[in-house]
């Protein structure tokens, strides 16, 4: 056992029997590569990270490559997950350096935490161009020992370089209809008309962009940015992407058409495409996007939710493939043989057919990944969905990929939010349930009295380390969507703590925004990323959460600080929307308004319900809902709103207009 043994990240226990003598990050590994005159070896990765396992395997569990990590370094492991400050600071340095960036991540740093030598993946022996891992431990000892005045101008180099960079966030003003015109149209040049999706391979799942071209649709009626939306979304549910008997999206798909996945299953992934889909049946009714947001949605509580009601950050990719070896995709590929094994022939031929399993497969080693090429007809619906049942009951009998069962509170944000608005659009109380028992955790356990946020938790145990700013926007953005489906004003006003220490504790010149506090461990570089990657950024997450909260409250400062966030946008968004999807999101709902709407009436009224479920159907962008009782003190909107001639009634506000109450709900539809 290394020092890695009593840490709460999956991540780091992966590590904790390795021969490498392990740090965790802290002031005491870096006290002690002072104490020995040796460098840091620093590797970052997460524990769904396939090429990160590989590594290990190869080169951490190797004794004799140990033996020189230990002798001429000292190492220090972090879970990307739980420090994300830690993986953006030296993220951008390796990107600057060589140009590419991923996990694993190797840097090598001074004592005082300088990087001076970068890399990814290192393979045992030499390959396909790249040195060894042993080479290149024997060329950074090599380089300290014999050149460390050139090691120390290399290292302050970069560290300079790197707080020399500012941040142009693009001038005065928030975007408008221009800029977002010049999104749409930067995204249709980039937009993949045979396959759905944006760019080549890998093709990741564009969930922020996908929610800005709906968005867009709902505001200006484009039918472009709604193509452009459904195509993609009925191209990755029917693609090889997505769990066709289990529900749920891997990471991102190898090729261009969505066949075949990096098989991992991210929280943050499926808790944003969750979403995307139920917002795309509100817009079309499409049985296809009502089908996947739920089986999504039952996907993340089957899968994924803890026995303290929160949500697990990831699925593995890798899994025992039957022969004692861990295969990517083990548990999710099939043969033709396989498929006869469980189904006998008449029917898994007919499975062959209906999943696009092949003889020569889609996969590796004659396997298929399953997709969905067409939709089963009315007259074989029955004995297809009897085929799903057998085929993924004896898919529960393979190895499981290992979970990684450490709760994020950013990612946990993102999961009550597309559980509570699933739950309400398709009368699925459960899932709202399973919302609220995740919100409760994270008061409970991640948040101190003061309402500062706790990253992670695991078996109902706080980490030890910070919130960061997505943390702060993104529970605040689920505590939101909770409240509006609920109609309890209280978590409105958690999501006021925590979007009031955005403002004291995250907020830079010029209405930007950093990554971590004003009073966090101060790294070589305070992180401040706007660009959406594989989530919202903090810097676009809170300015969504904070024009919600305005919207709510009409409190001027959070507006003013979501506006100033917006900035960025108007530089970003015309070239490059497919990096700040979030963030132009985020605008349409500011353009819009956002809408504030006020449902007044008895819980028990039906007319009351029809109001409120109207209102909950509203496609306007960032539309934001209060209901309760008239003058209630549970939201701010309810106050001064009176019943009409004693009976429910929906009050609808734009742009600090107020539009006559209605009580009939189609007059209601119209307005939204």
């Amino acid at each position: 056992m290394n020092r890695l043994a009593g840490m709460t990240s999956p991540y780091l226990l992966q590590h904790a029997d390795n021969p490498v003598d392990w740090w965790p990050w802290g002031p005491e590994a870096f006290e002690e590569a002072k104490r020995r005159d040796v460098p840091v070896l620093l590797s970052v990765g997460y524990s769904a990270c396939h090429w990160c396992h590989v590594m290990a395997h190869e080169s951490f569990e190797d004794d004799a490559t140990a033996a020189l990590v230990n002798e001429n370094f000292v190492a220090v492991k972090v879970d990307r997950e739980e420090r994300p400050d830690v993986d953006a600071v030296y993220m951008e340095a390796v990107q600057a350096a060589t140009g590419q960036g991923g996990w694993p991540m190797t840097v090598f740093l001074t004592p005082d935490a300088a990087p001076f030598y970068f890399g990814t993946y290192f393979p045992p022996e030499p390959r396909h161009g790249m040195p060894s891992f042993p080479e290149v431990l024997e060329g950074v000892k090599g380089a300290w020992a014999d050149r460390r005045d050139e090691v120390g101008e290399v290292a302050e180099r970069i560290v300079k370089d790197l707080a020399g960079r500012s941040l142009a966030y693009g001038g005065d003003g928030v975007p408008g209809e221009e800029e977002l015109a010049q999104a749409l149209l930067g995204l249709t040049r980039e937009y993949d008309a045979t396959r759905g999706g944006f760019g080549g391979a890998p093709k990741f799942p564009p969930s922020m962009t996908l929610e800005f071209l709906l968005r867009h649709h709902a505001r200006t009626g484009s039918e472009g940015a709604l193509q452009m939306a459904a195509d993609t979304c009925e191209a990755m549910a029917r693609g090889g992407i997505y769990d066709q008997l289990g529900g749920g999206f891997a990471r991102y798909a190898v090729d261009r058409a969505w066949v075949v996945p990096h098989f991992e299953k991210m929280l943050y992934d499926n808790a944003l495409l969750c979403r995307v889909y139920a917002h795309l049946w509100k817009a079309t009714g499409s049985d296809l996007a009502r089908r996947v947001a739920l089986e999504t949605a039952d996907f993340l509580v089957r899968e994924l939710r803890t026995p303290e009601g929160g949500f697990a950050s990831a699925l593995d990719a890798d899994s025992d493939d039957g022969t004692g070896r861990h295969v990517e995709g083990a548990y999710y590929a099939w043969t033709p043989d396989q498929l006869t094994e469980v189904l006998g022939a008449e029917d898994a031929a007919l499975a062959a057919a209906h999943y696009g399993v092949t003889e020569g497969g889609t996969f590796e080693h004659g396997s298929s990944v399953l997709q969905l090429p067409q939709e089963a007809g009315p007259a074989d619906a029955d004995r297809i969905a009897s085929i799903a049942a057998r085929l993924l009951a004896a898919r529960e009998e393979r190895e499981r990929p290992g979970r990684d069962d450490k709760v994020v509170a950013a990612w946990n944000g993102l999961a009550i939010a597309a559980l509570a608005e699933t739950g309400a659009l398709f009368d699925r109380p459960d899932l709202v349930e399973r919302a609220t028992e995740a919100a409760d955790l994270l008061v409970r356990v991640h948040m101190d009295e003061s309402a500062r946020l706790t990253r992670t938790s695991k078996d109902g145990r706080a980490g030890t380390n910070d919130g960061v700013l997505e943390d702060y926007a993104d529970v605040a953005e689920g505590f939101l969507a909770l409240a509006a489906v609920t109609g309890e004003g209280a978590w409105l006003d958690f999501a006021g703590f925590l979007l009031d220490l955005v403002l004291d504790r995250f907020t830079a010149e010029g209405g930007a925004f950093y990554d971590t506090a004003h009073d966090a461990e101060a790294l070589i570089r305070r992180p401040q990323d706007p660009t959406d990657n594989a989530a919202p950024s903090g810097w676009t997450a809170a300015a969504g959460a904070l024009l919600s909260y305005a919207a709510h409250t009409g409190s001027d400062a959070h507006r003013a600080a979501a506006e100033g966030g917006l900035g960025v946008v108007k530089a970003l968004g015309p070239r490059a929307p497919r990096f700040i999807g979030w963030g132009l999101a985020v605008s349409e709902a500011l353009l819009d308004g956002p809408r504030e709407i006020a449902v007044v009436g008895a819980s028990g009224d039906a007319v009351f319900q029809e109001l409120r479920r109207t209102a909950l159907l509203a496609t306007a962008p960032g539309a934001v809902l209060a209901s309760g009782a008239p003058d209630s003190e549970e939201f701010p909107l309810l106050k001064d709103r009176p019943l009409v001639a004693g009976g429910p009634a929906a009050y609808v506000c734009r742009h600090f207009t107020c539009d006559a109450p209605v009580t009939d709900p189609e007059a209601l539809r119209r307005k939204l």
